[in-house]
This record gives C-alpha cells, sequence and structure tokens, in this order.
C-alpha cells in the first residue's frame, strides 16, 4: 500500500497548525505541523528515511528565523514543493517567496478548502517519474538499458518532459520548481509566439487569480539563470517590451 503524502505545516500560530493538521489529515495526508523554521528542520531530517515531506505550508511571518530562510534550503534541495503563506497584502513577501522558488502562496486569512486544491494543483505539477534518469542522452528502461526517451533543446539546458527534469549538457541535473518546469511547458507549446504576462501566468500557473506580473517576470529571471548561456543577453526567452515574453528554440 502506498505511503500517504507527507505534509509538513510550519507556523508559529497554534490555532493555525491545529486547524491544517485535522483538516489535512481528514483528507488522508499525513500531516506534520512545527512551530518554527528550527522545528521544520528536525521534521524533515527525522521524516526523510521514512516518510519523505513532500509538500510544505510554511508561513513566511515568523518570530526569529522567517521562512524566507527555510523556502531558500528547500528551493535548493529541488524535491520539496512549497506554498507559502502571507498577510493580506503583504505584497512584497509575495514576491520574494516566489523569487526564492515558492510554487505557489496563499494570502491570510484563507479557506483550508481552498488550501487544499493548491496543494493538489503543486502536487500534480511537481511529482516526478520516479524511475532513475541516466547521466547522457537516454533514459533507463525497467531492463537498465537506455531508452528512447527524447530530451528536448531548452536554450542550453535539455528538457526530460516525461520525468519533469532539467539537464546541463554533460548530464548534471538542474534544480527546478514545479512552476519553473510549467513555465517551460508553455514556451516549448507557443514556439515563436509572444506571451503577454497575464497570459503566461494564466497557463503556468493554471488558476483563477488575479493577474501578478511581477511574479512572472522574477520567474523569467530564475529561469534564464538556468537555461541561457548569458542571462544578461537572453537568446532563449526574449522580452518583447510592452508586450510580454517569446521563447525561440534554437535552429539547425
Amino acid at each position: 500500500m502506498a505511503e500517504k503524502v507527507h505534509v509538513l505545516v510550519v507556523d508559529d500560530e497554534d490555532g493555525v497548525r491545529d486547524l491544517l493538521e485535522e483538516y489535512l489529515s481528514g483528507q488522508d495526508y499525513d500531516v506534520s505541523t512545527a512551530e518554527s523554521t528550527q522545528a521544520a528542520r528536525a521534521v524533515l531530517d527525522a521524516a526523510k528515511d521514512v516518510n519523505p515531506v513532500e509538500l510544505v505550508v510554511l508561513d513566511l511571518k515568523m518570530p526569529g528565523e522567517n521562512g524566507l530562510v527555510l523556502a531558500r534550503e528547500l528551493r535548493d534541495r529541488g524535491d520539496i514543493a512549497v506554498i507559502m503563506l502571507t498577510a493580506s497584502g503583504e505584497t512584497i513577501d509575495r514576491i520574494v517567496g516566489l523569487e526564492v522558488g515558492a510554487d505557489d502562496y496563499l494570502t491570510k486569512p484563507f479557506d483550508p478548502r481552498e488550501l487544499l486544491a493548491r496543494i493538489r494543483s503543486v502536487l500534480r505539477r511537481s511529482r516526478a517519474v520516479t524511475s532513475a534518469v541516466p547521466p547522457a542522452g537516454g533514459v533507463a528502461d525497467g531492463r537498465g538499458a537506455s531508452s528512447s526517451r527524447t530530451r528536448i533543446s531548452f536554450g542550453r539546458c535539455l528538457i526530460d518532459l516525461e520525468a519533469r527534469r532539467l539537464f546541463e549538457p554533460d548530464g548534471t541535473e538542474v534544480p527546478i520548481t514545479a512552476m519553473q518546469f510549467s513555465l517551460m511547458e508553455v514556451f516549448l507549446s507557443n514556439p515563436n509566439r509572444v506571451l503577454s504576462r497575464d497570459r503566461l501566468l494564466e497557463l503556468a500557473h493554471k488558476r483563477g487569480d488575479e493577474p501578478f506580473d511581477r511574479s512572472i517576470d522574477i520567474r523569467v529571471a530564475r529561469l534564464r539563470r538556468k537555461i541561457e548561456e548569458n542571462p544578461e543577453r537572453p537568446q532563449t526567452i526574449k522580452t518583447v517590451h510592452g508586450m510580454g515574453y517569446v521563447f525561440v528554440p534554437k535552429t539547425g
């Protein structure tokens, strides 16, 4: 029997932790809670060999070390999705949180049903194929051989659409967030087509919130740093001033 998805709720408010632990447990998730980033690290370490945490619901504003520090650490690991909680109206928190690699955000106060919908959406985007991927061109099949599954060129990197992974030319895996991968998928589906910020947000984030243009600029900038030869002079994801962005595939 498959283990339940392990969700970690990190919030200094007892009421929030208790509410989400009860609600998400009732939705068949394995839920742990932590009142601080230090306590969250202890939970992450304790769970890694048992049932690793797959998604963290993370409050950004907490006494002592704030949630952004932990969000950066989770981004560097690349294997744990993050939904951040921010105070209503704190736009700068959302911008910084998205910049460090959070997959989604929700403002307080919130409806647990909306958080559940966000969790399900983020997990659908972030859950990768668990089979091993060898360092060179193909992908291991069940016999340990290399299959012909295609890796597509995306800037200086190679993208494996089935495994939802990004690789350096030498086969080294490049950590990416679920949102960054969704953004690459949108660009790949619309080559040489100018997409506005609103349209990119709509297609990549798959939700009907108000447009949040700044978040797309941040995500594109972070993606460029991973896939462009020179992020300051991008050749793969180009800016079309006053209109949006365009993906220009390599030719030849």
